[in-house]
């Protein structure tokens, strides 16, 4: 299995702390956000590379964390070769960079490089290989007001997704999705596919939308926490839990 960290975007609205750091190396807790997420790759046995997808601005910054990291699984920065939100080529458009420029033909673990969470990674990945199907993971929520703002998926009895609505008014569950996919060899190729067929380059759940509706995709259900870090509030919210 390959791990593709996702981490080209330039996070305009975190400015002027992102405007010459990418916020997957901003401190929480004394430590990057990146740097979680790598932990928590690192207790995959099965993952033997990661990836990390950088716009060409920031991939030197990457390279430097990388060279500095000494990490026990190697980690190979690729610069994706944009350097605006002009002209990047979206998530969906980086993973298939990568598993171009990766020569990857493998299961891939998929995270955006801007999540912090609690759940267990090794827990999640042990769901997957039980089910032996593409895998996204979901929580839970009380709050239906916050539900309207994420991506709300629709599951049944044995957790299977029947759909998924990006920002709903009107939610068809109370499960929404996170950036944290994983999927098959086979699934892999399918990226090529759906870009060809000119779908959204943009966010990864636009692929999901496309390809639970060709094959079956089950919702691993977190026990734990998932922050998405896009704003200032975000940052100064989870700050406050793990410390600056």
């Amino acid at each position: 299995m390959k791990a593709i960290i996702l981490v080209a975007g330039y996070a305009t609205r975190l400015y002027p702390l992102t405007m010459n750091t990418p916020k997957p190396l901003l401190k929480v807790g004394g430590k990057a956000i990146i740097d979680y997420i790598v932990d928590e790759i690192n207790t995959l046995d099965d993952v033997d590379s990661i990836f990390v997808i950088s716009n060409h601005k920031f991939a030197g910054h990457f390279n430097k964390w990388a060279e500095e990291r000494d990490n026990s699984k190697p980690i190979t920065v690729i610069d994706d070769g944009t350097d605006s939100d002009e002209n990047k080529k979206g998530a969906i458009g980086d993973i298939q960079y990568t598993i171009e420029q990766g020569n990857i033909d493998d299961d891939v673990i998929i995270i955006a490089g801007d999540n912090l969470f609690t759940y267990s990674l090794k827990e999640y990945y042990e769901f997957f290989r039980a089910k032996n199907a593409d895998c996204v993971c979901v929580k839970q929520f009380d709050d239906k007001e916050m539900i309207k703002q994420l991506g709300v998926v629709l599951l049944d009895e044995e957790g299977k997704v029947l759909d998924l609505e990006e920002k709903p008014q009107k939610p068809k569950s109370n499960k929404a999705a996170f950036a944290t996919y994983m999927y098959t060899r086979a699934t892999v190729k399918m990226i090529k596919e759906y870009l060809a067929e000119g779908n959204s380059p943009d966010a990864p759940g636009y692929f999901l939308q496309w390809l639970h509706k060709k094959k079956s995709v089950y919702a691993y259900v977190m026990n734990g926490e998932c922050y998405d870090i896009g704003t200032h509030k975000a940052l100064a919210e989870v700050r406050k839990i793990y410390g600056e």
